[in-house]
C-alpha cells in the first residue's frame, strides 16, 4: 500500500475509535445531570446514587475520549498536512472557539462537579453538571461544523495563487444548514447511545442482583429505557430530513447508499441486496425492494424523482474534470443500512422493555442478554454512520474542492505505516483500559449509602 492507503486506514482506525467514546460522554453527562436534577427536586437518595453511579462512568469516558481526541488533531498535520494547509484558514476558528471555550467549560464545570460536592451548594453544585452537559454539546457542534464544511463548502473561496480555502464569513461557515443536522442527528444518537448503555448494565445487574439494589437497578432501567426511546425516535425524525437535506447537496452520496444507478421516477427502497453491487442492478441475485419508498423518503412523495448515480457521475466529469466520483458503492450501501437497522433495534429493545415494565412483567435474564447485545447496537450504527458519512464523499476530501488523494502527506509509505501501527498499539491498549475500568465499577456496583464525597467518589473510581 501506498502513503494514501495507509492514511486512511490510520484516519478510520483512530477516527472511528474516538467516536465510540463521544456520543457517550454526550448522552451520559446529560442523562447525569437529569438524575442529579431529581435528586436535588426530591431528595430521594436513590437519584444521589445514581447520579454517583453512572457518573463514575462518564468520568472514565470523558478521560479517555479526551486522550483519543488529542491524537486526531496531531494526525492532521503528520499524515493529512496537504489537507491541513488547504482547511487550515478555515479550521482554525471553530476548532479554536471548541478548544477555548466548550472544551474548557465541559473541563473546569467537570473539575467542580468531582470536587464540590461538599463544598457548593446543592443548586450550584447541580449548575456545574449541566454546564458539562452543555459543554459538550457545544464542543461536538464546533467539531461538526467543522466537518460540515467539507461535506458542503460555504464561507470561503479558494485563492488559486496560495492553492488554499481562504475564509470570507465565520457566520457562514457555522451556521451551515449541514452543521445544524449533522449535530441535532449526533446528538439525538448520543442520549439513544447513552440510554442503550444505561439500559444494558441496568437490565442485567437486575437480573443478577439482590434485592436491596434491584430498586436502583429498576429504576436506572426506566431512566435508560424512556431515554432510547424517545432519543432513538427523535433520531429516526431528524435523519430522516437530514438524508433530505443531502440528497440536495451531495446527491451522488445518497444515490450510492441505494446503488441507484439511473434517475427514477416513483423509486423503491432496496432493504437487502446480495451480489455485486459496483456493476449494475442486474448483477444482484436477491433484492429485496419496497416499491416508492424511496422517492418518499428522498422527496416526501411516492412519485418523486431520485438521480441515479449515471446521471450525478456525468454532471461531474462535465463540471469537475475526467475521473471517477463514485463512492466505493458496497461500503456505502452497507453502511447505510446498518446504521438505520441496529438504530431501529435499539427503539425496538426500548419499546419492548417498557411495555413489560408497564405490564409488570418481569424482564428476565433473556432480555437481560438482549440488553447486553443491545448495548452495542447503537455504537455499531454510530460507527456504519460515521463511515457512511465519510467514505460517501469520496474521492473528495473537501467536497468539490479537494481531492483526497491530493491531501495527504508527501512521506513515504514505510513512515505511515509505523505511524498507523504505533496509534494502532496505543488505542488498543486505551480500549483495554477503558473497559477494565467500566468492568471495574460496574461489577463493584452503587456504593450502599451516600458518603462524603471527598472519601467515596474518586478512590472508588481509581481504586
Amino acid at each position: 500500500m501506498d502513503a494514501l492507503d495507509i492514511a486512511r486506514w490510520q484516519f478510520a482506525i483512530t477516527t472511528v475509535y474516538h467516536f465510540l467514546l463521544v456520543p457517550i460522554t454526550i448522552g451520559l453527562s446529560g442523562m447525569v445531570a437529569g438524575m442529579q436534577t431529581q435528586w436535588v427536586r426530591t431528595g430521594e437518595e436513590r437519584y444521589l446514587r445514581m447520579t454517583r453511579f453512572w457518573g463514575k462512568l462518564l468520568l472514565i469516558n470523558f478521560a479517555l475520549g479526551v486522550a483519543t481526541g488529542i491524537v486526531q488533531e496531531f494526525q492532521f498535520g503528520m499524515a493529512w498536512s496537504e489537507y491541513s494547509r488547504f482547511v487550515g484558514d478555515i479550521f482554525g476558528a471553530p476548532l479554536a472557539i471548541e478548544g477555548l471555550v466548550a472544551f474548557f467549560l465541559e473541563s473546569t464545570f467537570l473539575g467542580l462537579w468531582i470536587f464540590g460536592w461538599d463544598r457548593l451548594p446543592k443548586r450550584v453544585h447541580l449548575a456545574t453538571v449541566w454546564l458539562v452537559f452543555i459543554g459538550t454539546s457545544l464542543s461536538a457542534y464546533f467539531i461538526l461544523a467543522a466537518n460540515a464544511w467539507m461535506q458542503r463548502p460555504v464561507g470561503a473561496e479558494v485563492n488559486p495563487e496560495r492553492g488554499r480555502a481562504e475564509l470570507t464569513s465565520i457566520w457562514e461557515v457555522l451556521t451551515n444548514k449541514t452543521a445544524f443536522y449533522a449535530f441535532a442527528h449526533t446528538w439525538t444518537a448520543a442520549l439513544l447511545t447513552a440510554g442503550m448503555l444505561v439500559v444494558g448494565i441496568s437490565a442485567w445487574q437486575r437480573w443478577r442482583s439482590r434485592d436491596a439494589e434491584r430498586e436502583f437497578f429498576t429504576t436506572s432501567l426506566r431512566w435508560g429505557l424512556w431515554t432510547a426511546l424517545v432519543a432513538g425516535l427523535a433520531t429516526v425524525v431528524v435523519g430522516h430530513a437530514f438524508g433530505q437535506w443531502m440528497t440536495k447537496v451531495q446527491p451522488m452520496k445518497m444515490a450510492a447508499a441505494e446503488v441507484l444507478y439511473e434517475t427514477r421516477d416513483k423509486a423503491p427502497l432496496s432493504l437487502f441486496a446480495i451480489g455485486d453491487v459496483t456493476k449494475s442492478p442486474e448483477e444482484l441475485t436477491i433484492n429485496i425492494e419496497v416499491p416508492r419508498l424511496l422517492s418518499f423518503m428522498a422527496t416526501n412523495t411516492f412519485d418523486g424523482t431520485v438521480r441515479g448515480i449515471n446521471d450525478i457521475q456525468a454532471e461531474y466529469r462535465e463540471r469537475y474534470g475526467p475521473g471517477d466520483y463514485v463512492p466505493i458503492l458496497a461500503i456505502t450501501y452497507w453502511s447505510f443500512r446498518i446504521m438505520i437497522g441496529l438504530g431501529l433495534l435499539s427503539v425496538a429493545i426500548a419499546t419492548a422493555g417498557l411495555i413489560m415494565l408497564r405490564r409488570g412483567r418481569e424482564p428476565g435474564k433473556w432480555f437481560a442478554r438482549i440488553a447486553i447485545l443491545g448495548l452495542f447496537s447503537p455504537m455499531i450504527a454510530n460507527t456504519a454512520g460515521w463511515v457512511f458519512t465519510e467514505v460517501g464523499r469520496q474521492p473528495w476530501v473537501v467536497q468539490g474542492l479537494l481531492l483526497t488523494r491530493d491531501g495527504v502527506s508527501p512521506i513515504a509509505g514505510s513512515t505511515m505505516l509505523f505511524s498507523l501501527i504505533a496509534l494502532t498499539l496505543l488505542y488498543a491498549a486505551l480500549a483495554v483500559i477503558e473497559v477494565w475500568l467500566f468492568t471495574r465499577v460496574v461489577k463493584s456496583g452503587p456504593e450502599p449509602a451516600p458518603q462524603p464525597i471527598r472519601e467515596s467518589f474518586l478512590p472508588n473510581l481509581v481504586y
